[in-house]
């Protein structure tokens, strides 16, 4: 059971392993995107389709469906495998076989929907994939493994997700074949975090904090993306090693690659934006556009 990129890597190398045999996949319902609304099938059923994998594919709307619930039973499963699904497993679900959820933090650390982003955004200089017992409650179910990845400095977000697919779909290998010989550990409740699910505008940023902005800009990028009040998008941006002193918003310099914008504290580079209905244009041409100069202010 998955949905996005992260679980389609897991259940690939599933499909590579001789001893393993997939007899259904579950994924979300096809969804209308785009301005034109088309309906786009999720990343996995995408894969499976393109890979002429040969098996079932469900998409049901709720796992809390009757004749789902028994379509499952039928396939008299020994292991069902969730990564990153976006459904609650119903305790009719968890009752036919041991459901395993490869959950990407460090558990009882960032249970919730955004542990990559939260890990991030919090300076952890680890993270990890967690082998997860499910039970009923929010990720607090028994651990019966851990892979850890180290979070390298100024790794964007979307090299972290790699970065745990790939440990979670070698952690599940072994969790699948050794299940029969591993002792699960009860996770402590005192000790977990929660990762609350990202909303747009948490993609808002302002010019307090150039390390805090940098982090937002490695935790959001694509999605929410970073963006001013104006809705003005910073598509990239680094930040400035020069020891600079001036207001929060002033233009310290233009180049043909970047322009370095103050902040309160500190100052960044940005190389690219995107304003509003607009297409990404280098920074320097947003600034001759607006006839902004070194000493004005950025906004």
């Amino acid at each position: 059971m998955g949905t996005p990129d992260y679980a389609w890597v897991i259940l690939e190398h599933l499909f590579k392993q001789k001893d393993i045999d997939i007899v259904a996949v579950f994924t979300q319902p096809d969804k209308p995107v785009g301005r034109k609304q088309i309906l786009t099938p999720t990343y996995v059923k995408k894969m499976l389709l393109k890979n002429s994998f040969d098996v079932e594919i469900f998409q049901p709307l709720t796992l809390k469906d009757k004749n789902i619930i028994s379509a499952i039973k039928e396939l008299k499963p020994d292991f069902i495998v969730v990564a990153a699904y976006g459904q609650i497993l119903p305790s009719q679900i968890l009752n036919i076989a041991p459901c395993i959820n490869l959950h990407a933090s460090l558990l009882p650390k960032y249970r919730g929907a955004s542990p990559i982003q939260t890990a991030i955004l919090e300076k952890e200089k680890y993270s990890g994939v967690t082998a997860m017992l499910m039970s009923e409650g929010l990720d607090a179910g028994d651990i019966l493994g851990y892979q850890f990845v180290q979070i390298k400095k100024e790794m964007m977000v979307s090299e972290l997700f790699d970065e745990l697919s790939y440990a979670a779909s070698s952690l599940i290998v072994d969790i699948l074949r050794e299940y029969e010989n591993i002792n699960p550990i009860k996770q402590f409740d005192c000790d977990s975090t929660y990762a609350k699910k990202i909303k747009k505008i948490d993609g808002e940023v302002d010019f307090d904090d150039a390390d805090e902005l940098y982090i937002k800009f490695r935790a959001y990028t694509p999605w929410p993306g970073i963006f001013l009040k104006n809705g003005l998008k910073l598509k990239k941006i680094s930040i400035s090693t020069d020891n600079i002193v001036a207001k929060a918003r002033e233009i310290i310099d233009i180049n043909e690659k970047s322009i370095t914008v103050s902040c309160k504290k500190g100052a960044i580079l940005i190389g690219k934006v995107q304003p509003n209905s607009k297409k990404e244009m280098n920074a320097k041409e947003y600034i001759v556009g607006k006839r902004l100069k070194v000493g004005d202010t950025f906004f």
